[in-house]
């Protein structure tokens, strides 16, 4: 788990409107949904489910961003303008994911099991994209606003539309940043 640091970081980084440390900790409901729910996430690990839920409850109150604390996130998510954001139970997010207002993680219905995305590294979820269904969306994707992905999405694509489709193959410059990650540790 990234410290608050790091978060705070990540937001300065990822936006630039933000000014200062301080106006990022005072104003940014994206990073504060974050810390919710990573204390969440540690008692719903710890079998304290209905401390957790109220907890991400509380979050979803004050932020507008729903995330249940089941789900898994990696580090340094960047949520922008998060209102309406919900990531469902069993949706797993990589490191460096940037999101925007209105993107839905979400189930197709009554499965059981694991029924929620899987989003790679890197991945670009811009406004108001759904993601439906245990459907995995490859590392340095791109997904346009609006879009609807019902169907796995490879590495380094950008995807546009409903449903989604892939309009560009970014392969080379995904290979030279995979390099350049692997070689950063």
């Amino acid at each position: 788990m990234e410290s608050f640091k790091e978060l705070i970081q990540t937001y300065r980084r990822q936006d630039p409107a933000a000014r200062t440390n301080l106006e990022v900790f005072l104003t940014y409901p994206g990073l504060w949904a974050t810390v919710y729910y990573r204390i969440a996430h540690i008692l719903f690990k710890r079998n304290l489910k209905l401390l957790a839920r109220i907890i991400s409850t509380f979050a979803r109150f004050l932020t507008g961003i729903e995330i249940h604390p089941g789900a898994i996130i990696g580090k340094r998510l960047f949520i922008d303008h998060g209102m309406g954001i919900v990531i469902g139970e069993t949706a797993e997010i990589g490191d460096d994911v940037r999101m925007f207002h209105g993107v839905t993680l979400g189930g197709r219905g009554s499965e059981t099991g694991k029924r929620h995305p899987t989003i790679g590294n890197h991945v670009l979820l811009s406004a108001h994209v759904q993601v439906i269904g245990n459907v995995t969306i490859g590392n340095f994707a791109k997904i346009g606003a609006g879009a609807v992905v019902l169907k796995d999405i490879p590495t380094g694509v950008t995807a546009v539309g409903i449903p989604a489709q892939v309009v560009k193959r970014t392969v080379n410059s995904v290979s030279s940043e995979l390099r350049e990650e692997e070689q950063n540790g």
